[in-house]
């Protein structure tokens, strides 16, 4: 046995956009938060790879016992691997599983078990390609295959699915676990390596944060990054992030300006953490500062008490008190996505 696509075939893509697509050559998916994953099951071989093309496989062994345990024997299967976590799903859980000891991964496979959330169909049950028919019945087959095969497995799902542009901005709005929404064409192959015919669209949202301390440029005297608090319910500062969209005209005014309020301890909750195997001496250091100064950033993930990526600064709130700058701002609606699974 052997399946049509090799395990170098590359993963469709996403461009990012700022608004939803209309119109009935267009499907919508909720854009989960997980590693993207192309799973390959040929006979008694599993096999799960990255976007990036990186081996899975070793990472989720309850992912592979559950896709070997199916009746199918030739398949590929396009998802995203999550690990839910009270109510959401947690990135710092999956980050946690790419560890090179093999019995700590054993014992998180089972205390915090991922799941294998499915929205595409490569190579059917009968081992034949099928990329390149439209999404349209790629997404028929797959639901007939999960009705077949996979049925109730808690531990593989299939993503749900609509061409309701309505619905589609309501997801939006839910809670926990959506990262965003995905807008596919259902007219389109699939497009390995490309970016045609599907968009993502990630909810922004705003935050006022207290500026706690400031890096320096690494080879520069001019402020490099901000770095960004919020009170959390014992009213101590804790660090959440950093914002370096800092206009390299204004470094010079906004660091004699920062200079003036340097002062410890800066976060009196959770600060700064320690260097990694990419910092600098130079980077590692931050100057601490009184909790004066109120910046609105832009953001669009938060995780495990912190932005998860870098945030885009808007503007100065001087109108705005440090203590009012909570933790509350970015807690979600109460409702989670995982219940559209």
């Amino acid at each position: 046995m052997s399946l049509p696509l090799k395990k170098t075939y590359r993963a469709m893509e996403a461009l990012p956009a700022t608004e939803l697509p209309s119109g009935p050559e267009w499907q919508y998916e909720p854009k989960w938060d997980g590693f993207r994953c192309v799973a390959f099951r040929d006979g008694k071989r599993v096999d799960l790879i990255s976007k990036s093309q990186k081996p899975l496989t070793r990472y989720f062994p309850e992912l592979v016992a559950a896709l070997a345990a199916l009746r199918a024997q030739l398949f590929v299967l396009d998802g995203e691997i999550v690990i839910p976590s009270d109510g959401g799903l947690s990135f710092d859980h999956l980050l946690q599983r790419i560890h090179p000891a093999a019995s700590r991964i054993a014992k998180l496979s089972k205390s915090t078990p991922a799941v294998y959330i499915v929205f595409d169909l490569l190579v059917d049950d009968n081992g034949a390609s099928v990329v390149s028919l439209p999404l349209k019945d790629r997404r028929n087959r797959l639901e007939k295959f999960f009705r077949r095969y996979v049925k109730s497995n808690k531990s593989i799902r299939l993503s749900p699915v609509t061409a309701d542009f309505a619905e589609a901005r309501k997801w939006f709005r839910m809670g926990t676990a959506l990262d965003g929404v995905v807008a596919k064409r259902r007219d389109l192959p699939y497009q390995s390596g490309e970016r045609l015919g599907m968009q993502k669209i990630k909810r922004q949202r705003t935050a006022d944060c207290v500026v706690g301390g400031f890096r320096y440029l690494e080879k520069q005297p001019v402020v490099g990054s901000l770095l960004l608090g919020l009170y959390n319910d014992q009213g101590l500062l804790d660090h959440v992030g950093f914002t370096s969209s800092i206009h390299a005209l204004e470094r010079p005014a906004l660091t004699r300006k920062l200079e003036k309020l340097i002062k410890p301890p800066g976060f009196t909750g959770k600060a700064p953490g320690g260097p990694s195997r990419w910092s600098t001496k130079r980077s590692t250091e931050w100057r601490p500062m009184e909790p004066k100064l109120v910046a609105e950033v832009q953001f669009d993930h938060f995780t495990g008490g912190r932005f998860r990526h870098g945030t885009k600064f808007l503007r100065w709130r001087s109108e705005k008190s440090p203590k009012d700058c909570t933790m509350r701002q970015v807690q979600r609606e109460n409702r989670s996505a995982l219940d559209l699974l």
